[in-house]
């Protein structure tokens, strides 16, 4: 009995040992890694093979990739038409509202700082229709949130099809521009797609004079026939970057953090 203990604690130790050996071994390299390659350093090298800046993807796919829920064209939609004719009756009233001297938005130094009185302007306006319900979407999380795609969630009551709708501000005769103006960044208990539907984007004109801003018309875009491209970057934050210590000369009052 006692020479089996013995054997069996002879085992034990020496698969401590092989174990602990193989910890302290080097991981072999993957495929299309090199030898003392990081991680880090394969994943960047396998992002940058794919030109993810230079594809075009469909954005109902992408919706339906992080989200699991589906974009409804809006020919499908039975309240579509609806919808829109309401949309019809309440973007020129709000267009006006938002023209007079009165109206929050003029004097304004920035126009996309004017988004917000739009999206309160359809949200007040929209309920005041009979037979929809208009409000700001939740998370995943359930938590009512402003900020992020899409803006307004539209619930048809009779037939409960959501309508997610998404107003922008543009300059008159930019609808050319390549430069960017539409962003969709998916995250996971912060999304707001949480629901089939179908997503609309309200083009708002104005005529480009700051701080004296006159709208002058709108448009209607069903998303579901929209391309996207995803942008590749790497971000840092204030924080991030000037921790403290990581300044190799400074000068002045500096302060190390915010109050």
């Amino acid at each position: 009995m006692r020479r089996l203990w013995a054997i069996f604690l002879v085992l034990v130790g020496l698969g401590v040992i092989g174990f602990l050996l193989m910890r302290g071994a080097e991981r072999p390299p993957v495929a299309g890694e090199k030898a003392g390659e990081t991680k880090d350093t394969a994943l960047v090298k396998r992002l940058l093979r794919e030109g993810l800046s230079s594809r075009e993807f469909q954005f109902p796919e992408v919706v339906e990739a992080v989200s699991g829920k589906r974009v409804i064209p809006l020919r499908e939609a039975k309240a579509g038409p609806r919808v829109l004719e309401l949309l019809k009756a309440v973007l020129p009233k709000l267009l006006e509202e938002m023209n007079r001297e009165s109206s929050p938005l003029q004097g304004l130094r920035r126009i996309n700082e004017g988004s917000r009185f739009f999206e309160d302007g359809l949200l007040r306006g929209l309920n005041e229709m009979e037979g929809l319900r208009c409000e700001i979407p939740r998370t995943r999380g359930g938590k009512e949130q402003r900020v992020g795609y899409p803006d307004l969630k539209i619930t048809d009551q009779a037939t409960g099809e959501i309508f997610y709708l998404d107003p922008k501000l543009m300059e008159a005769g930019s609808v050319g521009s390549s430069l960017r103006t539409f962003y969709f960044e998916p995250k996971d208990e912060t999304l707001k797609i949480t629901d089939d539907a179908v997503h609309l984007l309200v083009g708002i004109e104005h005529d480009g004079v700051d701080g004296r801003w006159k709208f002058q018309g709108w448009r209607v875009v069903d998303l579901s026939g929209l391309s996207v491209r995803l942008k590749a970057e790497f971000q840092a934050s204030n924080r991030e970057l000037y921790h403290e210590g990581a300044a190799v000369i400074q000068g002045g009052a500096v302060k190390e953090r915010d109050e």
